[in-house]
């Protein structure tokens, strides 16, 4: 699952890279900020998550002979080549001297403000973004979706999305992701192997199709796996199927073991979990846990714990793996400021006929504001260049009435070193995926209810440091030619 494969990028950054290297641009460094425009799912937060897929792209980061060879062979629309060779060693010989910094996975985060930044000679900055975007914007998308559903389940919550997901590649880190952003495990093997997650799982229906009844079948299993025995029961007919698993539990109790689960996989859900419960619990089997599975998110789980279903566990896979209802983030890289040798950070700023589309401009970081509650407060976008301000007042980007003062609250940085002149500088623990599980939980605590809850959330207050707002506003009127 390694990313560091420098064709892994769209045809115009490697164009660009060759005009910026005939036009005598070598030299100039450029800093760019990746960022997302609105909140995922109609919420009121996302979970960063990719850096460590990033940290991969970094690590190895050349082209190879055969990279050459395939540049070498692209056709320009008007005939001959499209790529000079003097500039295809140019790129051989020249290893990634980028400065990355980004904020750990499982932080959550907010619309306009930077997750990464990356600052180091202009070519290459472009040859990452595409890769860059790819990662990060996929992998935070997939966290958060999962953050919704673990913070509505009110039990563990397994991913198993794998054979719906958008391939090997992307299967393995959406599984990655979703545990990042608080699934319990995953049932793909190779992610658990790669990431060192928890992996889960029992047996599909084909299992008790293959045996003359469903009986034998629950037997057959629990006689393979008396220490991790979760029965499906709804191959046939469910209430039978939860009567036979309740045969084979009883016949465990008597050797010592347990039935540790039945899972429904169809029908009403919470009506079928509530009768399971009944049934269990007439039984004796007061420890056997329902799982419940089959095309789920955050909205019916909730609605079917609403209605009194008492689950042990949940299985989601589609809806999870592919981010079902909103397929994209929409994270976007832009040029915030360039610098020539020996010169001082230029300004730069993006302007269309959208609003939101509007960028910031200059060396960018997030302050985080805490309040004496331990409550999150507020997010300052701040120039790293610029004098710290006097007072801690934040500007909506789009909305100037809008402003608040977190003077008083305590503050930390969000982007954080990950990668220094090409070389990864990231910990272990910082590219440990259940690390940022916890990082993740820690972070919604810190969140107010109604900035969670699922519909028509509240808006987390993220804005500009004032004197950074002042200073966009002005050069927005001096692009657009108004007068001042």
């Amino acid at each position: 699952m390694k990313l560091n494969q420098p064709l892994l990028t769209d045809l115009y950054q490697m164009t660009m890279a060759q005009g910026y290297w005939e036009q005598g641009q070598l030299d100039t460094q450029a800093c760019f900020y990746m960022y997302f425009r609105d909140y995922p799912f109609k919420g009121g937060y996302a979970v960063a998550c990719g850096m460590a897929q990033l940290a991969e792209l970094v690590e190895g980061y050349g082209f190879s002979d055969d990279d050459l060879d395939y540049l070498s062979s692209i056709p320009a629309p008007g005939g001959g080549a499209l790529f000079k060779q003097e500039f295809l060693k140019f790129l051989q010989s020249e290893p990634l001297r980028v400065d990355i910094d980004a904020v750990w996975e499982g932080t959550t985060v907010f619309p306009h403000e930077p997750l990464v930044r990356v600052v180091g000679p202009i070519w290459q900055c472009q040859l990452i973004e595409t890769p860059l975007l790819n990662c990060v914007s996929f992998e935070t998308l997939v966290a958060t979706k999962a953050a919704r559903i673990s913070l509505v389940a009110g039990a563990p919550v397994a991913e198993f999305g794998l054979r719906r997901a958008q391939g090997a590649a992307g299967g393995a880190w959406a599984s990655r992701a979703a545990v990042v952003g608080g699934c319990a495990s995953t049932s793909n093997i190779l992610a658990g192997k790669l990431f060192d997650i928890p992996v889960s799982g029992t047996h599909a229906h084909s299992w008790v199709m293959s045996f003359p009844d469903e009986l034998t079948a629950f037997r057959a299993y629990a006689e393979s796996f008396p220490t991790n025995c979760v029965l499906l029961v709804d191959t046939y007919n469910i209430e039978q199927g939860i009567r036979n698993a309740i045969t084979v539990g009883l016949e465990m109790r008597q050797r010592g073991q347990r039935l540790m689960g039945i899972r429904i996989d169809s029908g009403d859900l919470a009506w079928y979990a509530k009768r399971a419960r009944a049934m269990l619990d007439e039984a004796g089997l007061t420890d056997c846990g329902v799982v419940l599975s089959n095309d789920l998110d955050e909205f019916t789980i909730k609605s079917i714990r609403d209605q009194g279903a008492q689950v042990g566990s949940w299985g989601v896979g589609t809806k999870l793996a592919t981010c079902f209802d909103q397929p994209t983030l929409g994270g976007v890289y832009k040029l915030s400021a360039t610098k020539k040798p020996g010169g001082q950070w230029v300004d730069h700023l993006k302007i269309s006929g959208t609003s939101v589309k509007l960028t910031i401009p200059g060396v960018l970081d997030v302050r985080r504001y805490v309040d004496s509650d331990g409550q999150l407060a507020g997010d300052m976008i701040f120039d790293t260049n610029v004098k710290p301000p006097s007072k801690d007042v934040i500007v909506d980007p789009f909305d100037d009435l809008r402003r608040k003062d977190l003077s008083g609250c305590g503050f930390e940085t969000l982007l954080k070193p990950l990668a220094r002149a090409g070389e990864v500088v990231l910990k272990p623990e910082q590219r440990n995926a259940m690390v940022a599980q916890q990082r993740t939980r820690e972070g919604l605590a810190q969140l107010d209810e109604s900035q969670k809850r699922l519909h028509n959330p509240h808006t987390y207050p993220v804005g500009l440091e004032k004197a950074l707002w002042k200073r966009r506003h002005d050069l927005y009127a001096k692009l657009r030619g108004y007068d001042e």
